[in-house]
């Protein structure tokens, strides 16, 4: 009888594939990294932080984020407390444009190179769009050089013309999940109206910046789906979120991802995206705590949220600071992203 062909390690795989010639892993490879045992994650973590020093640097991007408009969105985004569908406690509100300034400067203040703009909207509308026109303008008068993004739906052509126009040098619109599970998270949109948003953002020169939530009911094959989808659309940068099950809302009792399966999604998504910014975003800290954080920092992350999320708190700004540089990784220069 011959014997089997032995099985080829998808990590020696990836030390070849990854760290040597940048090419991400397929769907097939991730779903495997994403399978692979406890005791091998240390192994996983270690090779996601080298591919993250070689292909993109040493250096760890700092953003901060504020609602200009808070709740009262009529998607019905299941995971989002935001959604004027359920009945979970965050109502619809406006930040006025010395708030926004405000908030762009304490941001600059903690060293971020990166400041977005988020509403809770299907899609932006005139009196939106003039609120950000207008709020970009006071935060350049204020004289504030930070980078700004924005997160506000989805867009016609005309809107991202207008956001171009405007100096907006990174647009967020998250695909959230795999295309096979979307219908099960948002039924008020479809996958595909996201994704010819940001097509068009991506043609017109802005930066794109999509990424998802775990822990949203997703299968294991529907995450190595998810990362290789991400990976076909070449963002330059991927928020990597975690459910975090917000009162009100269809994911209210949904368990939180645990610590060694979220280190794994960090490490397979770093070997599936190995040139992206991959930014530790929403649930960090009710998934990892301050020991998994830094593991994940160590294991293919560069780039954090520091402060507070939309509706959810996040850890004061200066533990984050703190924690890069007991890791001794260093914060890159506004000068850097111009």
């Amino acid at each position: 009888m011959t014997a089997a062909p032995e099985q080829i390690d998808v990590l020696d795989e990836a030390r070849e594939q990854v760290l040597e010639r940048g090419v991400g892993l397929s769907q097939e490879q991730v779903l495997k990294v994403l399978e692979l045992p406890d005791d091998r994650i240390p192994e996983l973590l270690e090779l996601a932080h080298q591919v993250r020093e070689r292909w993109c640097g040493p250096e760890v991007e700092v953003e901060g984020i504020v609602s200009l408009k808070t709740g009262g969105c009529p998607e019905d985004c299941h995971f989002c407390s935001q959604s004027g569908q359920f009945p979970s406690p965050v109502r619809s509100a406006w930040l006025d444009i010395p708030g926004l300034v405000r908030a762009a400067r304490q941001t600059r203040e903690t060293g971020a190179t990166e400041f977005c703009i988020v509403a809770a909207v299907r899609g932006p509308d005139k009196r939106l769009l003039s609120q950000v026109r207008d709020g970009i303008k006071a935060i350049r008068e204020d004289g504030n050089d930070i980078q700004i993004a924005c997160s506000l739906g989805m867009l016609t052509q005309e809107q991202v013309d207008e956001l171009v126009a405007m100096g907006v040098h990174r647009y967020n619109h998250n695909l959230e999940t795999a295309r096979s599970h979307f219908p099960n998270v948002v039924t008020t949109h479809s996958w595909e109206e996201r994704w010819d948003t940001l097509k068009m953002i991506r043609d017109a020169g802005m930066e794109v910046c999509c990424g998802g939530i775990i822990g949203m009911g997703e299968s294991l094959e529907q995450r190595a789906e998810f990362a290789v989808q991400l990976a076909e659309l070449e963002p330059d940068e991927v928020p990597l979120n975690f459910l975090i099950p917000n009162p009100g809302t269809p994911y209210e009792n949904y368990p939180v991802v645990e610590g060694a399966e979220a280190l794994r999604t960090v490490g397979a998504f770093r070997l599936a995206l190995p040139r992206t910014i991959l930014r530790f975003a929403g649930g960090r800290e009710l998934t990892f705590g301050d020991l998994g954080a830094k593991q994940g920092m160590l294991g293919g992350i560069n780039a954090i949220i520091v402060g507070n999320y939309l509706t959810n708190l996040g850890r004061p700004a200066q533990q984050d600071l703190d924690m890069l540089e007991e890791l001794s990784m260093p914060i890159k220069a506004l000068s850097q992203t111009l």
